[in-house]
């Protein structure tokens, strides 16, 4: 058996273990890192740990101990009473909210995980608090970095269209561009319906003066001393309520009132965003940076949220990607590709290619797999049988969509912003729906972007 089938299946072990024994999938990942690296591929403690992915390790720690400190001096609550306020009350529309602010974060420049860095940890605390899905708004923010991560001044879309261009393949940046948004748009509508969003229409908006603790008068109802409809159900609130309302209905200064912590602590995330799309330094340092810097000022806010960082999600994402990296040192990903490109049949092996693409980046880098990927596919882009403006963006679609599995960047950002959830039922709930993905959306990107023929 060659090594690098043995590692594909230590890596399958590792699942079946980690769901049947509730074993965090980190800790054996790093066990099977040093089992397949050191018997299998030879490699010494250096060349296991090559893969160990210490940017998305101080991301994750930086963000949830920034918005651990927001929740405690009750910052979240003041964006979600003004969140409410900005939409009207209409609940349903914040999760198209959260998902229009990372695509335009996105199309202008922010890297994908920097943007749902920013992004999700608020749009989860709103979730919480209105008894959203959580699987529905993480979805919503991830594909909306992903719907604009490929304008033409994006960060994706500059890296793919500069492979494009040094392969010498024909290339199209507006239908790059608007492949994955559509892509990432219909995903987003599907589960916005699956997952509950046509409820929270049905729900009708909630009231403004207190920030969503009471729904609103329907319109036939809304004359002097017209009592509300009655709900059905109050939605369920994942967290208690901070934001205790007057007898008159007026908001209470608990959540309205913007005390010196609260200031700063805005002026911190937009800190963060200034940081991370202006002057492109580093999310997690700098989160990390602006964490201590109020922590100091208001130790006693502070004092718990080290111990509110996700450190089990920490684990688990790190575990895996540091495996999935002795899987890149083994040749392995590059084994699988290069037998799927020596395919003789051209529209069978572009489609292998966007599945081998989706489900290498569900752990690893998106990027990086469309870069090894893309110039695999040049030999029988060559031949003219497919066109290769529709298979760059098939690829880039298939390989991209799946940021919603925990274990990318994107999904872990999710997982570890949640607050107040069963977090291993979280998990599989996005391991569940990255699965799907990966299922579904490779094989309708080629039927839509390459079997046309597109370029």
């Amino acid at each position: 058996m060659s090594p690098e089938l043995i590692s594909i299946l230590v890596l399958v072990v590792v699942f079946v273990i980690a769901t049947t024994r509730s074993v965090n999938m980190g800790a054996l990942a790093f066990a099977a890192a040093f089992g397949v690296g050191g018997l299998v591929a030879d490699l010494d403690a250096d060349g296991i740990f090559a893969g160990f992915p210490g940017d998305l390790f101080v991301v994750l720690v930086g963000v949830t101990y920034l918005f651990a400190i927001a929740r405690a001096n009750g910052t979240t609550d003041w964006l979600v009473h003004a969140a409410v306020r900005l939409v009207r009350g209409r609940v349903a529309l914040i999760p198209w909210v959260m998902f229009a602010l990372t695509g335009t974060l996105t199309a202008i420049g922010a890297v994908s995980p920097a943007a749902v860095a920013i992004v999700a940890p608020i749009a989860l605390s709103f979730a919480a608090r209105y008894g959203i899905s959580p699987l529905l708004m993480g979805a919503m923010v991830v594909h909306g970095a992903q719907a604009g991560g490929f304008s033409p001044i994006s960060i994706y879309g500059s890296i793919v269209n500069g492979i494009v261009e040094r392969e010498n393949l024909p290339g199209n940046e507006v239908v790059l561009f608007l492949s994955s948004l559509a892509a990432n748009l219909v995903i987003a509508g599907v589960v916005f319906v699956v997952c509950g969003g046509l409820k929270l229409w049905a729900q009708g908006a909630v009231d403004e003066r207190d920030g969503g603790g009471s729904p609103a008068p329907a319109a036939g109802n809304r004359a002097a001393g017209a009592a509300p409809v009655p709900q059905k159900a109050a939605p369920r609130t994942a967290e208690p309520r901070t934001d205790p309302t007057s007898a008159t209905g007026t908001p209470s200064p608990e959540t309205t009132t913007l005390t010196p912590a609260r200031t700063a602590t805005l002026t911190s995330l937009l800190a963060l965003v200034l940081a991370v799309l202006v002057f492109d330094l580093d999310a997690g340092l700098t989160a990390i940076t602006l964490a201590v810097v109020l922590s100091t000022l208001w130790p006693d806010d502070s004092r718990k949220a080290v111990g509110e960082i996700a450190w089990p999600t920490v684990l688990l994402i790190c575990g895996v990607l540091t495996y999935v990296g002795v899987l890149d040192e083994m040749g392995t990903i590059t084994w699988a590709g290069e037998g799927v490109g020596n395919i003789g049949v051209p529209l069978l092996a572009a489609v292998l290619l966007c599945y081998i693409g989706a489900l290498v980046s569900a752990f690893a880098s998106s990027v990086g797999i469309m870069g090894a990927l893309i110039p695999l596919a040049v030999p029988f882009l060559e031949r003219g049988e497919i066109g290769a403006i529709g298979m760059v963006a098939a690829l880039a679609v298939s390989a991209t969509v799946v940021d919603v599995s925990p274990f990318s960047t994107n999904g872990a950002l999710v997982l570890a912003a949640a607050p107040d959830v069963d977090r291993e039922r979280f998990f599989r709930q996005l391991m569940v729906y990255g699965g799907i993905v990966v299922a579904v959306v490779p094989a309708a990107a080629w039927l839509v972007m390459v079997v046309p023929g597109w370029g």
